[in-house]
């Protein structure tokens, strides 16, 4: 059974940080291209980052290009979002889920608030 969890957001500053992760189970990681979603109510579901399965490449969408680091654990089975100069803009939920395919059972996700 896939499971997905994703923790570590919350209320932050304009400008401030936080870093997200995601722990994965159930399927092989290791073999497994990664991302970080996001997604507004109402909204539809936008890429964010993505790694590949040796962590070497990675890409980023445009609205986050420069402030946003997405990284994995092969020995832990996760993922994570290093998040700086946060922006209001930036104020969603954020999920992690395979890059291509992605589990039809997504996680909770975490909500990210960037406010003053």
């Amino acid at each position: 059974q896939v499971q997905l969890v994703e923790s570590g957001g919350g209320l932050v500053q304009p400008g401030r940080s936080l870093t997200l992760s995601c722990a994965t189970s159930g399927f092989v990681f290791s073999n497994s291209p990664m991302a970080w979603y996001r997604q507004a109510p109402g909204q539809e579901r936008e890429l964010v980052a993505h790694v590949n399965t040796a962590g070497d490449y990675t890409t980023y969408a445009d609205f986050v290009k420069g402030r946003f680091t997405i990284s994995r654990d092969n020995v832990r089975n996760t993922v994570t979002l290093q998040m700086n100069s946060l922006e209001p803009g930036d104020t969603t939920m954020y999920y992690c889920n395979r890059r291509w395919l992605p589990f039809d059972s997504w996680g909770q996700g975490t909500q990210v608030t960037v406010s003053s």
